[in-house]
Formats: C-alpha cells, structure tokens, sequence
C-alpha cells in the first residue's frame, strides 16, 4: 500500500510546485487574514461550538433527543482541540485580549481546511482536465468573493476537504493497474465520502459523482463500485445506529423529519443571495454548466444537478450557506469555460495575450473585493460583550456584595441567557453553573440574578 500512496504524493507535486504555490499563498491570506473580524459570528458557528467543548468535557455525544445533523463535524473539532490543548492552553481569563483568542483559534482551523480545499480543488482539476483549468479554478477558489463562506465554523466547511479527498482518489483510480494496488484507492475514497456525508446528509448527492468516477475508471465493474460503496454506506449509518442503542430511534425519526421540513429560505431566494455576493463567478459557474451539458461532461454535471436537484424537490429550503459543497465546482466550472473559450480565438496574439488579460481581470476583481471584505471589522461587539460580561463575573467573585436580604451575589447564582455565539464559552471555558444554551432553551431560571445578552444573531 506504501508504494501506491508513494506514487500518488510523487505525481501529485511532480512538476507543478511553483504553479500550486500561486492560489496557496493566495488562498492563505484571503481565509486566515483577520479571521474574527469578518464575517460577524453566526448562530451556528455557537452551536457546533458548544458541542464540540460538550464533547472536550465528557458530555454524551448527542446532546439531545433532537437529531439535527450527524455528529463527526463536532467529534473532528473536538479531536483537533484535544491535540493543540484548547481552550487550557490559552490560559482563558476575562480580559478582550483572551476573549479574541478563544473565537480566534475555531475560525483559523477553518481557514487551514479552506487552504487545503485549495489545493485539493488544484490537483482535481489538473488530473480531470490539465494545469491551466486547474490554475485557474485554484485561484478562483482562492480569491473570489463567495470564498468567504468558507470563514466561518460551519459543518459544511468542516465536511469539504473530506468530500473532495474522495473525489481526488476517485480520479487517481484510475492511473493504476493492479488491481490489488485499486483496492485501499476504492476503500480511502469511500472511507472521505463516509465520513462527508457522517458530518452532512445532503452529502449523499455526491454519490453519484464519485461512483461515476470509480464505476467508469475501472471498466464499469460493478463489484469495484460494490467495494467502494461498503464504507460509503456503513459509516453514516453509526448515526441513527447510535439513536438505536440509546433508545431514542423514533426521536432520530422525528428529528430527521423535522429537519428537512423547517421553514427558510427557498432555493431561489439562496440562489439571489449568492448572486448578490458574487456575481461574476455565479454567472461564470452558471455558463459553465451549460457548457458542460454541451459537451456532455458528466463530472460537472453529476457534482451540480443531484445536489440542487435534492434541495429544490426533497428538502424544499436553502440557504446561502447549503451552497458551500458546489463552490469547488462553480471554480472548476468556471475556469474550464473561461479556458476553453479564449483558447478557441484563431489570431495566435490575441490568443497569447486573450486568456492572460481575461483571467487577469477576473481575479483583480475578486481579490480586491475579497480584501476589502475580510480587511472589514464587523464582530468586535461580539468579542467585546462576551468580555464585558466575563469580567462582570469575574468581579463578582471577588466582591462581597450583598442585596436587601442579606443574599451573596456570586457567579454561582447568576444566569446567563444568551444565545449560541456566547453560551459556549461561559458554560465550558468559565464553567459557569446555570447558562441557557440559546433563547429557546426550556430549563427553568433558577436564580434571582440574570444576565440577558441580546443579540441580532
């Protein structure tokens, strides 16, 4: 097995270290420039969060009877928190300083997943089509405004390096020959799909993507994709099996149900907001798929229509958000369009110069827009009011203080209402006693001191 992933990693870099190095660089300040200032902080990056430092704190894995989304996103946070000993290893207190940390590190792992997204989408475009689309996708992915979405601490940015891990091995399949050496390939790229779709269920979409790749890599051999689809289908299914031994298989039920009939934003609305954000690659991607159903490019084509197809008939809502998984391929897309087009100009100088000035000009544009987003401070509030209220506490443990009847006011008898974005932190780094996970939640005030951190989020 040694040998083949030896192979792999040689050809990966053979030749195109200094083309890779370009929308790396790119990629590393567009995602890990000033991770907490922008985008503002969402109630689902709390919400992961507070699962995640559950899970640091020996809490159960599911936290409710509510069945919302697997649990590997918080389970990998979680792994990776324990390596690098966080949050103790920052030595939390009340302070600002402290309290930008703790946002700061969640926020920089998603941009090192963002950075290796990056070249993951390099190194599937170059061994699907060639160098140039692969540049180009890269550096779309790198600098297009849409890039930030992948800022923040959302399960999808979480699952996407392992959703194109596995597209990855599906198009090395094919380079070898032995079919011993295919077998780990089939497995490696089954086991990143398993664990995309154990981290987001919408992932399934992408199964008949990569099962395309290994059924038509192979001689379309169906107990190759057999192989392929044992870790693919096993590894979800620790979810509802885990529901089963606990006993709450009809809440998994319930909860699933639930999940895809909540109310938001339809498709076209996400579709709009998307737009809004970044129109020049929406329309590229959106030409980019029409020129894939042109010349039948079933790639393209099986990563977009099963995914949107889900959305708009099954699930019936969408938000911006959902639309992470497709960015890799509005990149691809678009470059292999743009590629493709100013390649066909008959006159050789405006063919040499055509491309240079088109993609040129596309990527001035982003990147400036990108730097002009993430150069923004629009969370500072955020930070400042968790600090406010963490050393209001701080303070309180240290006075004497007393109300009308003689009662002392401690942090113990404070509680803390709050949603998402702030109940993390006060419940498992302050290890405060009575801390509402968000607004909804139904335990009852159990003390006459309360602290109300309304919020837009």
């Amino acid at each position: 097995m040694g040998l083949q992933f030896n192979f792999l990693f040689k050809n990966a870099f053979k030749g195109s270290i200094l083309l890779l190095a370009i929308p790396l660089i790119l990629s590393t300040f567009t995602h890990l420039w000033n991770p907490i200032g922008y985008p503002a902080f969402f109630t689902d990056e709390g919400t992961y969060m507070r699962r995640t430092m559950g899970i640091l704190d020996g809490k159960p894995i599911q936290e409710s009877k509510f069945y919302d989304h697997p649990f590997f996103g918080p389970l990998f946070l979680a792994g990776v928190f324990s390596i690098i000993g966080y949050p103790n290893s920052l030595h939390p207190s009340a302070d600002l300083q402290s309290i930008e940390m703790l946002y700061t590190v969640p926020r920089v792992l998603m941009g090192l997943l963002a950075v290796v997204d990056t070249f993951l989408v390099y190194k599937i475009a170059e061994y699907r089509y060639n160098r140039k689309v692969a540049l180009v996708a890269s550096i779309f992915f790198a600098v297009m405004p849409m890039s930030w979405l992948m800022r923040r601490v959302f399960l999808d940015n979480i699952m996407l390096p392992f959703l194109l891990s596995s597209i990855l091995f599906a198009i090395y399949f094919r380079y070898f020959n032995n079919n011993n050496r295919k077998i780990p390939i089939i497995l490696v790229s089954g086991i990143f799909l398993g664990l995309a779709i154990f981290t987001k269920i919408p992932v399934v979409t992408m199964i008949p993507l990569v099962g395309f790749l290994i059924f038509t890599n192979n001689n379309r051999k169906l107990k190759t994709l057999g192989i392929w689809l044992i870790p693919v289908i096993l590894i979800p299914l620790i979810w509802p099996a885990y529901s089963v031994m606990v006993g709450q298989f009809d809440d998994w039920v319930k909860s699933v149900r639930a999940q895809s009939n909540r109310a938001n934003n339809s498709i076209w609305n996400s579709l709009v907001v998307l737009y809004q954000s970044d129109p020049i690659l929406t329309v590229l991607a959106a030409a980019g798929l029409v020129f894939a159903a042109v010349r039948r490019d079933f790639f393209l084509l099986l990563w977009a229509i099963p995914f949107a197809l889900f959305f708009f008939f099954i699930i019936g809502r969408m938000t911006f958000s959902y639309w992470i998984p497709l960015i890799p391929f509005f990149c691809i897309a678009a470059a292999r369009l743009t590629v493709d087009l100013t390649q066909r100009i008959n006159y050789k100088k405006i063919q040499q110069i055509l491309p240079f000035a088109v993609i040129s000009g596309i990527v001035i544009f982003g990147l400036t827009s990108t730097t002009m987003l993430i150069s923004t401070n629009v969370s500072s509030y955020q930070q400042q009011a968790a600090a406010f209220v963490a050393q209001h506490i701080e303070n309180s443990k240290r006075a004497d203080v007393k109300d009308g009847n003689n009662t002392r006011v401690t942090a113990d008898n404070v509680t803390i209402i709050s949603g998402p974005i702030y109940s993390w932190i006060f419940r498992h780094v302050f290890d405060q006693k009575y801390v509402f996970s968000n607004f909804r939640d139904p335990q009852p005030i159990q003390t006459k001191n309360i602290i109300i951190m309304a919020d837009g989020f």
